[in-house]
């Protein structure tokens, strides 16, 4: 039965395609280096991350550990988010 599940979710699924870095020169490589590589990569990005880093650790001190595994997934990420988003690239 779950392998009947699984392939009719499969089936229903729609196409996804993956945006890759956009070229150099043109309009959405504008947005994405002012979005991604001048705001999350810098200095308002890492701070940011962080913070996120010490208020997940505040929340472990705490025992909320399900608010600080977020919190330290979610400022790792932002600290590397150039790479997220060159390897996952963004879903249609």
């Amino acid at each position: 039965m779950p392998i009947m599940v699984m392939l009719l979710v499969m089936s229903l699924s729609s196409l996804a395609w993956a945006i890759a870095v956009p070229a150099a020169g043109s309009f959405a490589y504008d947005a994405y280096d002012i979005g991604v590589t001048q705001i999350l990569n810098g200095p308002i990005g890492f701070v940011l991350g962080v913070l996120a880093i010490g208020f997940g650790a505040w929340a472990a001190i705490r025992s909320e550990i399900m608010l600080a595994i977020s919190a330290v997934l979610g400022g790792a990420i932002l600290l590397q988010a150039d790479t997220v988003v060159a390897s996952l690239g963004a879903i249609i």
